[in-house]
């Protein structure tokens, strides 16, 4: 399980973690996005609830997760992204695990607030293509220009800094309890400072880690 305040890198490195393992990336936003296009029951009761404008509610939400998780590429191992995201998901997650053989290991993706506002609100955003710039780490050659398609580059409403702002004291209000959550039921939790490493990087030492706690995890895929 891949945790962590927005802008921690989560997508990254669970995109990354997959190419090292073998072990499908899970994130939420796509299996959500997945059920709705295929028009499943799940994703047409998903869509519903969204179009009205509310957030979909625990029970669903772990629906989709289960239904994926028994797909026979998270027989051997699986990343889940943005899951669970509340002390309800958490708990059921937990009984899920407690039936099957798989050792579960929660990875905190660990970055100060100063440097994730720094990385969200230096993002910006081509309209048209849909490229990502930072204004410090990786600037378009052209200030403010896509070097794609030569569209002025935007920026997302949610990397505001009032947003960001708002988003991290959401994630410490409700989010960050759910950590404590699985370690109260014995899910290993482990911490990776990332804030001063590069993706890759990153996804080296979670694999050396997992590697350390089981002696198999990483080579077994790796084979």
């Amino acid at each position: 399980m891949l945790f962590g305040a927005p802008g921690s890198g989560k997508g990254t490195t669970g995109k990354m973690l997959t190419k090292l393992t073998g072990w499908p990336h899970l994130a939420t936003g796509d299996l959500l996005r997945e059920q709705i296009a295929r028009k499943t029951p799940l994703g047409l009761e998903m869509q519903s609830i969204l179009a009205s404008g509310q957030l979909a509610p625990d029970d669903l939400v772990s629906r989709m997760v289960w239904d994926r998780l028994g797909w026979p590429d998270c027989e051997n191992g699986f990343l889940l992204d943005g899951f669970p995201r509340t002390i309800p998901q958490a708990e059921g997650l937990a009984e899920w695990f407690g039936g099957r053989q798989f050792r579960p290991v929660l990875i905190h993706l660990w970055v100060e607030y100063n440097e994730i506002l720094r990385r969200l609100t230096g993002r910006r955003t081509c309209p048209v293509c849909g490229a990502i710039y930072h204004v410090e780490s990786n600037p378009s050659k052209v200030p403010g220009v896509c070097e794609n398609d030569g569209a002025e580059l935007t920026v997302r409403a949610d990397d505001r800094e009032e947003v960001v702002m708002q988003r991290l004291q959401t994630y410490q209000r409700q989010t960050w309890p759910v950590a404590e959550t699985l370690r109260k039921h014995g899910i290993l939790v482990e911490a990776i400072d990332c804030g001063e490493m590069d993706p890759e990087s990153v996804a080296d030492r979670i694999v050396w880690r997992l590697d350390r706690i089981s002696g198999s995890i990483a080579k077994k895929t790796k084979n």
